[in-house]
């Protein structure tokens, strides 16, 4: 039983943990995601994106609408349905009034709707914590939910250590995130708890945790062959050498072959702004019809599928080139 609650735990944290590709959540880094699951670093927002060369549009559409729930909702809607909805959307979206989108406003949007996600999110592992409906999560309660024990008391056996380990971790954060020192969470600070690598307060916590695990040696900083760890004994020249290539390049970025703590969190911290300026230019190539640097409203309704989808959604780059014939 103790068993099940651990891989329960484990899967529920990294639906929000990778351990891969570095922490830059671009598409070009997104294929990377499962692995860098396996070294702690956060799942970058677009990790599904894509996957065996295929694009899935489900990300560009929660991207735009900022909720997972409304755009299932959009994935019913007749394609008529959808385009008035969304025009209303633009609205919003077009801060300047002039019926078109430029590439801040889409920028701002995506970093607004960003945060709506991890909120919804939040809110939804809220109501599975909070037992008893009270507007709070106690931290018998999540222990509860989350690892099916009561108290640290009552794990027991082959499992102690492990469970125990992964206990004391979330305690650490869940004593950073309770503000107010009440040992019980709000739905505020339960956020702040669920999806740490969305908010400041808790990064240098993570940082922290990941150098506790990492740095072997004890020398405040993370060399290549720490970085690599137990997975360079399990793997090929080939993943060497692009790991010592990211290493070099994309981690190291005081170029002295070690990463101190700032670069620690370029590693396992996804970048929000630079997911929204990938996500931009993604929307960019497939709507800029007139290639003029904005998009009207027009353009993004004549691809509306590309933005929100609807009932008869299809791919992006097909509805992209049907719109031309």
């Amino acid at each position: 039983m103790a068993s099940y609650y651990v891989l329960s735990f484990i899967v529920l944290i990294t639906h929000n943990m990778v351990m891969n590709c570095a922490s830059a959540a671009v598409h070009g880094h997104s294929v990377d995601a499962d692995e860098r699951a396996a070294d702690g670093a956060y799942r970058p927002r677009d990790a599904g994106h894509y996957s065996d060369g295929v694009h899935h549009s489900e990300f560009d559409h929660e991207a735009i609408l900022g909720s997972v729930k409304e755009a299932e909702e959009y994935d019913r809607l007749s394609p008529e349905e959808a385009k008035q909805r969304f025009s209303q959307l633009l609205l919003r979206m077009d801060l300047n009034g002039d019926q078109f989108i430029d590439r801040s406003e889409l920028k701002q949007w995506f970093l607004k709707t960003f945060r709506n996600l991890s909120r919804e999110e939040a809110d939804e592992r809220f109501s599975e914590s909070d037992a008893d409906s009270d507007g709070q999560v106690t931290w018998r309660e999540y222990l509860q939910d989350s690892f099916g024990i009561d108290g640290e008391e009552d794990l027991h056996g082959e499992e102690e250590g492990e469970t125990g380990v992964l206990v004391k971790e979330e305690r650490e954060m869940w004593y950073k995130a309770d503000k107010d020192g009440d040992n019980i969470l709000d739905k505020t600070e339960f956020e702040v708890f669920i999806n740490p690598e969305e908010h400041a307060e808790m990064h240098a916590l993570l940082v922290r945790r990941q150098l506790r695990e990492k740095d072997g040696n004890g020398d405040g900083v993370v060399d290549f062959n720490e970085y690599v760890g137990q997975r360079g004994n399990q793997q090929d020249k080939e993943w060497y050498i692009s790991e010592q290539h990211k290493f070099k390049h994309e981690l190291d970025a005081n170029d002295d072959g070690v990463l101190d703590e700032n670069e620690v969190k370029g590693w396992i911290i996804p970048n929000n702004e630079e997911l929204a300026e990938e996500e931009l230019e993604h929307m960019f190539e497939l709507a800029d019809d007139d290639r003029d640097d904005r998009l009207s409203f027009e353009e993004m309704l004549r691809h509306h599928r590309v933005f929100v989808g609807s009932a008869d959604d299809r791919d992006d780059h097909d509805d992209r080139f049907d719109d031309e014939l």
